[in-house]
């Protein structure tokens, strides 16, 4: 492969025609062809605006949880575009963790809690972190379950572990804000949205809550 800087206009018009035609298949076959993983990770945090746009947008539909840490600093990127891209790229690379069968499991959970049919998302969640307790979206899936079902204390354990394994994993953040607030610690709640936002600054509704909960700590 020729250098970088070669191949950034190319990867450039790339993301230009995907825009234009919505083709995403195309898209990943003509970067598959043309660059590596590596060079798109490279692209992400020192092309130009555009380029760094393309790459993330790469890396979404190509990467693997390995890409996070890419992933995670251009959710601070200087362009909102990027941010935003990443935003809806990242949760994608968690998925993508462990085995081709944990990944299965894990997709089953997630319709389970959006399903809203929580005993069983816990169990097999539970089941999923047995056998892959390094799995970070498993323990946030389990995190969701738990805070359904009311089980803050339970939920805000998880979300910590969820963290501790992907310390990108903002929404995992915001749930132990939300348990925090469940149990009554507005204090150490506060603390976790301000986590939040330290890892994903657009996140306004959160940013609303920092607000609300300082004026409110602040007026007792």
């Amino acid at each position: 492969m020729s250098d970088a800087s070669a191949k950034t206009p190319l990867l450039d018009a790339l993301y230009q025609e995907y825009l234009t035609n919505e083709t995403s298949a195309r898209f990943v076959a003509e970067v598959s062809k043309h660059y590596t993983l590596g060079t798109l990770e490279r692209l992400a945090t020192a092309g130009s605006r555009t380029t760094r746009r393309a790459a993330v947008l790469a890396i979404g539909f190509l990467g693997s949880f390995e890409s996070n840490d890419v992933m995670g600093r251009a959710l601070r990127d200087a362009d909102r575009v990027v941010r935003l891209l990443a935003e809806n790229s990242i949760r994608e690379l968690w998925y993508r963790d462990g085995s081709e069968s944990q990944q299965q499991l894990l997709q089953t959970v997630i319709r389970l809690n959006n399903s809203r049919r929580f005993d069983q998302a816990a169990l097999d969640a539970t089941r999923l972190i047995q056998e892959a307790d390094g799995f970070a979206e498993a323990w946030n899936q389990r995190a969701i379950a738990r805070y359904q079902l009311e089980r803050y204390a339970d939920s805000l354990r998880d979300c910590r572990r969820a963290i501790e394994l992907n310390p990108y994993h903002f929404p995992a953040a915001v749930g132990m804000g939300h348990c925090h607030l469940e149990l009554s610690d507005a204090v150490a709640a506060l603390e976790c949205f301000r986590l939040a936002l330290a890892l994903n600054p657009d996140m306004e509704n959160v940013r609303a809550q920092v607000g609300y909960l300082q004026r409110t700590l602040e007026g007792r």
